[in-house]
């Protein structure tokens, strides 16, 4: 039989991993960017530009209720139209190649998602 307390953490720890992989939507992150700043969040849509050089760039996702630029770091961006979802910090401004950006998603991950998944 498993302890109340063993049961508490499993639980406390099940919740705490569902709360981590919310999409958040990019129209409230652009509605108020201070609210994200630094924190982690993930975010799913349609690659709508991108550009990269080096093995970094830079590219947008449309998720339906505003685009967000995302800044990949070692690593190719990834073709226009493609279907993704990135996780990353907010950040509110950010000069990449000698561009400023508004409100920018600096990438620490990456994966393909199912259009239908949404």
């Amino acid at each position: 039989m498993i302890s109340r307390p063993v049961r508490v953490l499993a639980l406390s720890a099940l919740a705490l991993a569902l709360a981590a992989c919310e999409r958040e939507k990019i129209g409230d992150i652009n509605a108020d960017p201070g609210r994200f700043q630094n924190k982690e969040v993930s975010i799913a849509g349609e690659v709508t530009q991108s550009m990269g050089a080096l093995g970094q760039g830079i590219y947008q996702i449309d998720d339906g209720t505003g685009k967000l630029w995302v800044l990949a770091r070692n690593r190719a961006v990834p073709a226009k139209g493609a279907y993704v979802g990135a996780k990353g910090r907010v950040q509110p401004t950010v000069t990449f190649l000698g561009v400023n950006y508004a409100t920018v998603l600096f990438e620490s991950g990456r994966r393909s998602v199912d259009r239908t998944s949404d």
